[in-house]
């Protein structure tokens, strides 16, 4: 069998590409990679809640598939949306890798006084455990924004530590604990969607993790119960079952945590449902203060 795999054209995107394109090998797959470019590789200086949310990485590849032009596509399965169009499966969900964020810095931790990350969820708990600080925006690949940094444009970076394993970077700096800044639904996992037709789903289970499906599964019903997007300060982590989900405000200085044993995705709704209702007012505050209608 040969199969096209759509990816993006970033480093990071064209590893976790060629980390699929090795395991399919493997099983006697061959593969080429067709790159395809997206709003958020477009419009790197524009905040992603300004651009369409979640989904500006994947709706490109998305459509590809649909087209026929590609018979997979790999994502990073945090910035893949809840909503997914009809036909489009998860076919396959790798091993997790570390799901942590990582401060990239040469600096003491006392003496960081600049950090850069766009993200809402970073930004409200960096905020939160750590006083004195300041937060500027950072978009771009890994390598702009390492080239950010090394300008001196920030003292300190923030990036999936998953990401930096990937390249094979060994950086200076720092793993922030997850159970304390709770990563975003599914941050250190590859997913592999394709269409929903049986020769590819049954070629791609030769590869699918069925321990990380369990948990990004169980991460993933509780973010489709709660809603927000990358709009709302969320973390959401599963290890073993055990499940951790947070509500942010904005600036980190308010927040609901809810931790659990989970069974399966049924209970994780309910969890989902009982942290949305608990944690309303911060999610409508957000959309609210971001300009952003919620329903």
């Amino acid at each position: 069998m040969h199969l096209k795999i759509g990816t993006r054209r970033s480093m990071l995107a064209r590893a976790q590409a060629e980390k699929v394109a090795g395991l399919l090998q493997n099983e006697g797959i061959t593969t080429e990679p067709v790159f395809i470019s997206t709003a958020g590789d477009e419009q790197t200086g524009v905040p992603l809640h300004e651009i369409g949310g979640q989904g500006v990485f994947v709706r490109a590849l998305d459509d590809a598939l649909k087209r026929g032009e590609i018979d997979l596509a790999v994502h990073s399965m945090k910035d893949i949306p809840a909503e997914r169009p009809a036909g489009i499966v998860t076919s396959a969900i790798l091993k997790r890798d570390s799901p942590a964020d990582y401060v990239v810095t040469e600096k003491d931790r006392d003496a960081i006084r600049v950090i850069g990350t766009s993200s809402t969820r970073r930004t409200a708990q960096l905020q939160r455990h750590w006083s004195g600080i300041s937060i500027r925006p950072l978009r771009g690949n890994v390598d702009t924004r390492l080239g950010k940094l090394r300008a001196g444009e920030y003292d300190a970076i923030v990036l999936a530590e998953a990401g930096l394993q990937r390249l094979s970077l060994t950086l200076p700096g720092f793993r922030l604990e997850p159970t304390v800044h709770v990563p975003s639904t599914n941050q250190g996992t590859i997913a592999v969607v394709s269409r929903d037709e049986p020769t590819v789903t049954r070629a791609l289970e030769c590869i699918d993790d069925q321990v990380t499906r369990t948990d990004t599964m169980i991460e993933r019903a509780v973010m489709e119960k709660i809603g927000g997007g990358c709009y709302t300060p969320l973390g959401i982590y599963c290890k073993n079952r055990y499940l951790i989900a947070e509500v942010l405000s904005l600036e980190g200085d308010r927040i609901f945590r809810l931790e659990r044993t989970i069974s399966d995705p049924e209970e994780a709704q309910k969890f989902g449902d009982e942290v949305r209702e608990s944690g309303r007012d911060l999610i409508d505050e957000a959309y609210e203060r971001l300009g952003l209608s919620h329903d």
